[in-house]
């Protein structure tokens, strides 16, 4: 039975551009194509999760503006709970700039998040009911901090697990680690928490004993290429990636935290979620933009039988 998942997070209007190369201060660039479409970490992480199959409620906050609707169209074709989707006449929807060079598939990005920048302590405490009744709650750090270190905290009172994607990176206060299940850093967000520099396994095993050691529960640092190191504190293990074409990586971490939640909400330990997570992030990469790019439980299930 699939257990009820929160996903507390940002949404903004993803503006991406496809250049022969990324620009450098000063240059002007001819892009070959452009897309707009419905991203954020939190929004990309909630819809991964959901179209594998996850019960997810989808918490943010948008503008009232015509780019409110991306997001609201998007969860509607979706069929996505869009009853804790705060609106606010005081800010405009968030918006992400994305540059993705069509070469490397790497990408520059510029993140006004506006409107979900602005989460209150009540409307936090409005959710406080829909946060019981779940078995996970998921979030970054992509909205104002208060309201994130606000709803860890009703989660962590009501025993629900907390998995924190600790993106964009910013210090936080470790008091916030000890209550989490799960944390997932890349590993430059993992270098800039611990001060250890991920460039290897023995690294990334210090930076995950550095976790530990705070109170966090389990851990997975992703290493991009490399795959994600996993650590529960019994038992530790470096699950490689799929290797494939990678067009556009700009969603695999979304994509990844979102394939790790709702495995988890299906009953699956750190060790399977993690691999099934890689899954969805390889074939996510395959394709265009963010949200847009996260597959189907049919999807990933197909992946995996094509590529193990």
């Amino acid at each position: 039975m699939k257990e009820k998942v929160t996903v507390f997070g940002s949404f903004v209007v993803d503006l991406m551009g496809r250049t022969p190369h990324l620009p450098v201060p000063g240059e002007t660039v001819k892009g070959s194509m452009f897309k707009m479409g419905p991203g954020g970490k939190g929004f990309n992480q909630g819809v991964a999760a959901h179209k594998v199959g996850a019960d997810v409620t989808m918490v943010t906050k948008l503008g009232n503006d015509l780019f409110s609707n991306i997001a609201l169209d998007a969860m509607k074709e979706l069929d996505m709970d869009s009853s804790k989707v705060f609106i606010t006449d005081e800010r405009e929807t968030g918006t992400a700039i994305i540059m993705v060079d069509e070469e490397t598939s790497q990408n520059k990005i510029v993140v006004i998040l506006s409107a979900c920048d602005s989460i209150t302590d009540e409307e936090v405490d409005s959710i406080t009911d829909t946060i019981k009744e779940s078995s996970y709650l998921l979030t970054q750090l992509e909205t104002n901090i208060s309201a994130v270190e606000r709803v860890i905290k009703i989660a962590d009172e009501n025993d629900v697990k907390i998995v924190l994607n600790p993106a964009p990176i910013q210090q936080i206060d470790t008091e916030l680690l000890s209550k989490m299940y799960l944390i997932t850093p890349n590993e430059i967000e993992a270098e800039i928490l611990t001060g250890i520099e991920v460039d290897g396994l023995e690294n990334a095993r210090k930076a995950s004993r550095w976790f530990l050691d705070k109170g966090v529960k389990n851990v997975m640092i992703t290493l991009g290429s490399r795959g994600v190191f996993v650590s529960d504190g019994q038992k530790e293990d470096m699950i490689p990636a799929y290797k494939v074409d990678a067009i556009d990586t700009t969603g695999a971490g979304d994509a990844f935290n979102g394939g790790v939640l709702a495995a988890l909400a299906e009953g699956k330990d750190i060790w399977e979620a993690a691999r099934y997570a890689n899954a969805l992030a390889a074939v996510s990469v395959q394709r265009l933009g963010t949200t847009p790019a996260m597959p189907t439980a049919e999807e990933v299930e197909e992946f995996i039988k094509n590529n193990n």
